[in-house]
């Protein structure tokens, strides 16, 4: 592991690093956020899965996390959205598929499957290494995300309850499988046979009997997203069949940006600090 660059924040470091990812077969770039606390021990965790076309980058300069992440004693990690590198096969006039569109899956076909492999990279190779070299107790976890990323949050989450003690999103794609935008790039990472695309989809995971206990979404009311891709009134009907607790909240009048996810950001970071006491 290397380290690309470390600031003072709030108490504590906000840092940058990259490794060579066997998974990936590529390098890849992840943020780490450690409060202050951790002078004093192990700290619980909290993974943000961002959204399509960004990088570890996004939230980190504009999700407002630090100041609350470092009062609660939260270490905040924040992965890359994709594979990236010359040899890494990409649609470059495509920004709903390719780099900066991993969509957290594993793919199959070639050429994707040798490095769009998010899914095993953020629930095997990064949480191993992120245990190794920072002071984080891998028995509290916990992990929220934006669009794509919060698609990915839920289906990492639903594959692997006993390991995450709480789940949210912003504006999640809750049913990629159906979706316009997300349809095509589950076409070219899973291929032709549809069944398989079911283990990465929130609703379908659910109907197939994964469950969380709870779970809690944001969505803005003017998101221009909502109808085609987010829909999560989906998400509403899945969780009310399966006995899951959803808080679905409809925020009036907010976008798809970060200016929403900053505005609501506190809210999670506090339900997800509650949960991982």
């Amino acid at each position: 592991m290397k380290v690309v660059s470390t600031s003072k924040a709030h108490g504590g470091i906000q840092g940058v690093y990259s490794h060579a990812s066997e998974v990936c077969a590529c390098d890849m770039t992840f943020a780490v956020f450690v409060p202050p606390q951790a002078k004093d021990g192990r700290l619980p965790v909290l993974w943000y899965l961002s959204g399509l076309t960004c990088t570890h980058a996004n939230v980190m300069d504009k999700g407002e996390y630090r100041r609350l992440a470092s009062e609660l004693g939260l270490v905040v990690v924040c992965p890359d959205t994709s594979p990236r590198g010359a040899d890494v096969p990409d649609e470059k006039d495509n920004w709903q598929f390719g780099c900066g569109a991993g969509f957290y899956l594993d793919a199959t076909p070639e050429p994707y499957a040798k490095n769009y492999r998010m899914y095993s990279y953020i629930a095997e190779e990064l949480p191993a290494l992120v245990a190794a070299n920072f002071p984080v107790d891998m028995s509290r976890q916990a992990i929220f995300g934006h669009s794509m990323g919060g698609h990915g949050a839920l289906t990492i989450a639903l594959k692997n309850p006993q390991r995450y003690r709480s789940c949210s999103a912003f504006a999640p794609i809750v049913q990629p499988s159906t979706a316009g935008w997300s349809r095509p790039a589950f076409e070219k990472y899973l291929g032709a046979d549809e069944k398989s695309w079911r283990a990465y989809d929130a609703t379908l995971l659910i109907e197939d009997g994964k469950h969380l206990p709870e779970i809690l979404v944001d969505q803005g009311t003017a998101d221009g997203f909502l109808q085609d891709g987010l829909r999560p009134w989906l998400l509403e009907e899945a969780c009310e069949k399966a006995d899951i607790d959803l808080t679905l909240r409809m925020q009036e009048g907010y976008d798809h940006s970060y200016n929403f996810i900053s505005t609501f950001m506190d809210d999670h970071l506090k339900w997800h600090a509650r949960r991982l006491e």
